[in-house]
């Protein structure tokens, strides 16, 4: 048995959190089997004082009622001198839980009991708007995001390729040598709840057959620049091209899949146009369409497509979106995989899978954008190894 299970650096950043006496309260976001909730308990096995654990992650959701229960087994814990820790996971489930934690959490400021607050949620778009209109100023932020092919390799030991094929889902590794069994995992556990339960939990679907539909048109194009009204003309009962860009975004929101906007220099992010599909985790495509490894990668076009969106979802899980936009960039039969922005500079990026080929599109960009800087992934570039295994954010610094 392991008797030093690998511990992501979230877990290091969130007992540094810990140790300051800081009046915040603590707030972990991201997608479903990222280990969120095993880097807090990791986090929570070094507090010195007594954890409270509770899950809002049940079929109905509960009532504000649930956190103030919560919260009362905690300060029946506290005692002089040593605080308690209250974790709660999935909290952006239970009905009003924003103004709940806001009043409690004021409440202990103004006390002292000793509570240290830490939340645990699956979807930025409830998080954001809790946190936004009621905790403004109380919290701060950690990520917990898709598994990089870095930590893959350094938890499980494997190399670049069954990462591209395999994604980043830490509970399916285990099942990788029993690939029907890892694909039920991924396409059950994973993609079917959150099409089915989480999104629905989170926002209004009118036609949640259309948004189930859409993700499993998606998936034949990870990478792959692709117009609304393409979309429509393969989908039933579609509606107009409003209701599919809003539901990509729901898709974006629980960390399934991306619509890049276009890059227009000096003019923001586009609104209108077609979006490139970037999926967060490349298990979302291969689990859901079910070819084999080995048939997978034999096939060159098609593993090019996804080892290119697998340096999308790179950038995507390792870029702080407020202060780094990513595009493509297309003009006629030009085009650059990946623009990436931030204040101060602008880079194309070029994804090479395979064997050399011409770069016109790139050529053509910095033409258009004299100022941008070029960067090239694999052939005569970074080595796809090299890229993978650096956090983008001193790639792109």
């Amino acid at each position: 048995m392991n008797k030093d299970p690998y511990q992501r650096p979230l877990v290091a950043e969130i007992k540094q959190a810990f140790g300051q006496d800081l009046p915040f309260l603590h707030v972990i976001t991201g997608p479903r089997q990222s280990g969120k909730t095993t880097a807090a308990s990791q986090a929570a096995a070094t507090w010195k004082g007594e954890t409270v654990f509770a899950a809002a992650d049940a079929p109905l959701p509960p009532g504000p009622e649930w956190i103030h229960s919560q919260w009362a087994n905690a300060l029946s814990r506290c005692s002089a001198g040593r605080g308690v820790l209250l974790v709660l996971d999935e909290v952006q489930k239970v009905r009003g839980w924003s103004e709940v934690v806001k009043l409690l959490w004021d409440k202990e400021q103004r006390e002292h009991k000793g509570i240290k607050v830490l939340l645990l949620g699956s979807s930025t778009l409830l998080m954001q708007k809790g946190l936004s209109d009621s905790l403004t100023g109380r919290f701060i932020t950690h990520r917990c995001n898709h598994w990089g092919f870095a930590e893959m390799r350094r938890a499980f030991g494997w190399d670049l390729d069954e990462w591209v094929f395999f994604g980043g889902y830490p509970g399916a590794a285990r099942l990788k040598g029993d690939e029907a069994s890892w694909r039920g995992y991924v396409t059950d556990s994973l993609i079917d709840t959150v099409l089915s339960r989480d999104i629905l939990q989170l926002a209004t679907v009118a036609k949640p057959a259309l948004l189930r539909h859409l993700f499993g048109l998606a998936v034949s194009h990870p990478a792959e620049i692709f117009s609304y009204n393409k979309m429509l003309g393969q989908l039933q009962d579609a509606g107009n091209t409003t209701t599919l860009a809003h539901y990509l975004r729901l898709l974006e929101t629980a960390f399934l899949i991306s619509g890049l906007d276009s890059y227009r220099s000096g003019r923001g992010r586009k609104r209108a146009g077609s979006p490139k599909l970037v999926f967060w985790n490349n298990a979302l495509v291969t689990a859901y369409l079910g070819s084999g490894f080995k048939q997978t990668r034999q096939d060159l076009p098609w593993w090019g497509r996804l080892v290119e969106n697998a340096a999308g979802a790179h950038l995507l899980n390792g870029l702080d979106r407020l202060t780094y936009q990513i595009h493509y960039w297309r003009d006629r039969n030009d085009e650059v995989d990946f623009v990436v922005r931030s204040p101060r500079k602008t880079w194309a990026v070029e994804v090479k899978s395979g064997r050399d080929r011409p770069g016109r599109g790139l050529a053509a960009f910095l033409r258009d954008n004299p100022k941008a800087h070029p960067f090239i992934v694999g052939h005569s570039g970074l080595p796809l190894e090299d890229f993978f295994l650096t956090d983008p954010a001193t790639i792109f610094d």
